[in-house]
């Protein structure tokens, strides 16, 4: 059979494609949002270092006083313990004059970039901020470490009385870059946290959306794939986006096309077997006379032939004809009433006893269960389906057989929670069909044997009655041989008064 399933493989389901699409941009805008509050949260922490780097500096020049053309130096030890209190973010000092050579303080601090010895274009009294580095060969005091990065303010000033010589100091004061950076990363943890938590809202929010939005193409799906291959029904969407509308008024287009198509088959089939009914029925007692009135072995032969082939043909008419009134399309199919399915199921297997004592078979119905089963169907439908059913026993049970109807309700074990069931069985102890062939003789046209006079449409028909009444039909082994054909109808617990 070829496969109903499209070619090629499925692909990225459309929900994830547009979560994708639309969470891209989120986190490339994230991740730049990160990248800029890390800048910003730089620039504003050595703003702040900067500024108390500067005020040190300055408070550190007011401690050095010109005497003459040399310096006074006032800084009592409690000032140097100021600077230093904190143990965790030493305060590194030096005092320098000429700038480079070493006064006061630490004698390990980097030079400004653009020092010269002399530095006689340095603009005095204007603070320098730049960043440095802890020199390797300087044994530097817990917690520094040699090779630490450092944020460095200097501070060019003039000192001495004698203005034609003027004399240039460097102040310089030094902080570790660690307490900066450690900062800027508090800054933007505490900025990127917030985001994270709008993105991660964002991206629920969008996928709600995004599941809203295609909340039809889910409900167009779901009205495809529970349909019966039979059912062309156009479909129904209410409220559908402009886009899946046209995808419905297609798919609609398509199914309106194709059950035009069919009805046309099905209405050429059955006026087709109504037209050779008749002619069937005339060639047939026209055979039996001429078998009746020939003497002749060779050309009663022929004759028999003959006679076979259009009852075969005859019994293909009629079962094609019960099959267009089996399909869903047909105003029989949907006529249902009340009845007793024992009571039928009696009457019926009466009716065929004189054909199964032709064939030598025993034929008979088991009335252990004498309740009536009512069940809500078309009777006349079902007729054909236990008509077929025992037709087939006898045909190929074979002669010296037995063959059995039964009629009950489905033991509790079987049972539907919500809906009562009535078994209707055809037993027979012939042959039976193996357990390969018992799936596929259900469809048209297939027989599990040669013989008999079958045209293979008979369990077709049956279950193609028993879905359209919402049961099922199964084939299993009878013990201690033959088949076993169960039909489970839902069944009704009671009937109108009058039935």
């Amino acid at each position: 059979m070829p496969s109903s399933s499209p070619t090629g493989q499925a692909g990225v389901s459309l929900a994830r494609q547009l979560l994708l699409w639309v969470l891209l941009p989120q986190l490339v805008l994230w991740m730049a949002g990160g990248v800029a509050t890390y800048r910003f949260a730089a620039g504003y922490a050595n703003q702040a270092i900067d500024a108390s780097l500067l005020q040190a500096s300055r408070s550190l020049a007011r401690q050095l006083k010109p005497i003459g053309n040399g310096l006074l130096i006032d800084f009592p030890k409690a000032a140097q313990d100021v600077l230093e209190a904190d143990p965790n973010d030493r305060l590194l000092y030096m005092v320098s004059s000429p700038p480079g050579q070493f006064i006061l303080g630490n004698q390990a601090l980097p030079l400004p970039p653009l020092h010269m010895a002399s530095a006689p274009d340095h603009p005095l009294n204007t603070p320098v901020f730049y960043d440095g580095t802890f020199p390797l060969n300087s044994p530097p005091k817990p917690p520094l470490a040699a090779g630490q990065t450092l944020r460095v303010a200097a501070l060019y000033l003039n000192f001495g009385e004698d203005l034609n010589t003027p004399q240039t100091m460097l102040v310089q004061v030094a902080r570790s870059s660690a307490n900066r950076e450690e900062l800027a990363q508090r800054i933007l943890v505490d900025m990127l946290l917030p985001m994270s938590s709008l993105v991660l809202l964002m991206t629920l929010i969008v996928w709600l959306g995004i599941r809203a939005g295609l909340s039809p193409l889910a409900r167009l799906r779901q009205q495809v794939e529970g349909r019966a291959p039979t059912d062309l029904a156009p479909l129904q969407l209410a409220s559908a986006p402009r886009e899946l509308w046209s995808l419905a008024t297609a798919i609609n287009t398509l199914l309106a096309a194709v059950q035009n198509t069919v009805a046309t088959q099905k209405r050429f089939i059955g006026d087709a077997a109504h037209q050779l009914r008749t002619p069937l029925a005339g060639l047939k007692s026209q055979t039996e006379i001429a078998l009746q009135s020939t003497n002749d072995p060779e050309l009663h032969a022929r004759l028999q032939r003959v006679h076979d082939s259009a009852t075969r043909s005859a019994h293909l008419v009629n079962q094609l004809l019960t099959l267009a009134r089996a399909e869903p399309e047909s105003v029989m199919a949907h006529d249902r009433q009340r009845f007793d399915l024992h009571r039928m199921a009696q009457t019926l297997t009466a009716e065929w006893v004189p054909r199964a004592l032709k064939a030598q078979i025993d034929l008979g119905m088991d009335d252990q269960h004498h309740q009536p089963v009512w069940v809500n169907a078309n009777e006349l439908l079902m007729r054909e389906a236990l008509t077929n059913l025992i037709d087939n026993a006898l045909q190929y049970a074979g002669p010296a057989r037995q063959v059995t109807v039964r009629v009950k309700p489905a033991p509790q074990a079987h049972q539907h929670p919500s809906q009562p069931m009535a078994w209707l069985e055809v037993i027979d102890n012939g042959p039976g069909i193996h357990k390969r062939d018992q799936a596929i003789v259900f469809e048209r046209f297939v027989r599990a044997t040669d013989a008999g006079n079958g045209c293979g449409l008979g369990l077709a028909i049956v279950k193609e009655i028993v879905e359209r009444h919402d049961g099922h039909v199964l084939l299993s082994d009878a013990k201690p041989q033959g088949l076993r054909v169960r039909v489970s109808l839902p069944m009704v617990p009671t009937a109108y008064p009058g039935n």
